[in-house]
């Protein structure tokens, strides 16, 4: 049985990687804690009353050494490489949530997170967290930085075209819609109900940190540099993604070739289905599942993506990265 802390238990993701865990086989919640709002989980999140009544404690490092195998580390930006540091030096494998291990290229990290990255040594040797991509890179790793929400998306969306080299490298439009809950349990003016509800607006216009996120993982797929236009919106509903995707192609292939060359690409992959129609946000909400549907639009690739952003694009993608992390089943707790 894997010993699970969960570090900044607390926040949105730190509660759906409870209830992700309250029904894994394999493993077992050992200790939470949290920078703030400490007490009994239950009581901060009534949804666990008599399911897991556990206390939310302060980080205490001997104890975590003594009673965890893995640590999920549910912290936000910029505070986490404060703590990933300790939390490995305990022994613990670790599976970061933030996107402080993600970036390669520490001057990008610095210019979108608009601070220094002061663990440069792990950052070299965090593994990337998109298990349908970068599996292999993720056994047998300490570290894994777990991937942002729009670049999963994104990303699953594009490796197919990508990998076998099918669409221009230039001119890739990344168009997506978010649900509130990407932006996180603190409340905001603009998320407060009167303000968010019957709206839609466009955010971190050029300038959003997943930008240099999606246009890493682009590259490392195709094997040279990949440009690619990406913008978010928000939307008045709780979680989801829903990702368009635009490309120029580079050969022929009618709709059937296009739709079985992504049945090919991810037929061994649990967590990927590919459609034959459009697809719903609603269709996976509250699962790890992404759905895709690619198709032509006027001599266009056009690949539409769904995932629930705090499953597939952030809890659920987490401990698919730990079940790989211990050996086991990845679907695991994810079914």
């Amino acid at each position: 049985m894997v010993r699970v802390a969960i570090i900044g238990a607390t926040g949105y993701t730190g509660a759906e990687s409870i209830e992700i865990l309250l029904r894994h086989n394999r493993a077992q919640i050992a200790y939470l804690t949290a920078l703030k709002d400490l007490g009994i989980i239950s009581e901060i999140f009534p949804q666990f009353k008599g399911r897991c009544d556990m206390a939310v404690e302060p980080l205490d490092l001997e104890k975590l050494r003594d009673c965890a195998d893995v640590a999920l580390c549910c912290l936000p930006h910029k505070v986490s490489m404060e703590y990933v540091p300790k939390l490995l030096a305990t022994g613990v494998k670790v599976v970061d949530y933030s996107a402080d291990y993600r970036l390669k290229c520490t001057s990008a990290y610095e210019k979108y997170y608009s601070t220094e990255h002061t663990d440069k040594d792990n950052l070299s040797k965090a593994a990337f967290g998109l298990p349908e991509l970068f599996r292999e890179k993720i056994r047998g790793a300490n570290l894994v930085a777990n991937p942002g929400c729009f670049p999963t998306g994104a990303s699953l969306g594009l490796a197919p075209l990508l990998k076998n080299k099918l669409v221009s490298l230039k001119g890739i439009i990344v168009n997506a819609v978010s649900g509130t809950s990407g932006a996180g349990k603190t409340p905001s003016a603009a998320f407060h109900f009167p303000n968010m509800n019957e709206d839609l607006f466009a955010y971190g216009v050029g300038v959003h940190r997943h930008s240099p996120e999606i246009e890493q993982i682009a590259s490392e797929v195709a094997g040279e540099n990949v440009e690619i236009l990406f913008q978010p919106h928000v939307g008045p509903f709780d979680r989801g993604i829903f990702s368009s995707i635009y490309c120029d192609p580079k050969k022929e292939m009618n709709q059937l070739e296009l739709i079985e060359l992504y049945r090919d690409f991810y037929k061994a992959e649990p967590f990927v289905r590919v459609l034959d129609n459009p697809v719903h946000i609603k269709h996976v909400a509250h699962t790890n599942y992404c759905h895709i549907f690619p198709t032509f639009v006027k001599g266009k690739v056009v690949v539409f993506s769904a995932i629930d952003n705090l499953i597939k694009g952030a809890s659920g993608q987490a401990i698919q990265n730990m079940n790989i992390l211990f050996g086991i089943n990845e679907m695991e707790g994810l079914r």
